[in-house]
């Protein structure tokens, strides 16, 4: 029978969904990537160390956490949701 079908086939539309937000978040990054912005914007912005929570606001990265030593691969962008 049809038993379980309309719940599998809502499963797999949640699913596509999910993918289809990770295929954006992937095309942006790959754009900053090739702009050459993953670690500069052209304002100030807050960046935070995910190794050991530093705050760094500037345009650019700094190529290491001056307070951990990690290499700025370690940063990404703040946010702001609360």
């Amino acid at each position: 029978g049809e038993e379980g079908f309309k719940e599998i086939a809502e499963m797999f539309e949640g699913i596509a969904k999910i993918e289809k937000e990770h295929e954006e978040r992937y095309q942006k990054l790959l754009g900053n990537i090739k702009k050459g912005q993953v670690f500069k914007r052209e304002d100030k912005t807050f960046w935070k160390c995910r190794n050991c929570g530093n705050i760094y606001k500037g345009t650019e990265v700094p190529e290491i956490c001056p307070v951990c030593k990690h290499p700025r691969a370690y940063y990404e962008m703040k946010g702001e949701n609360y």
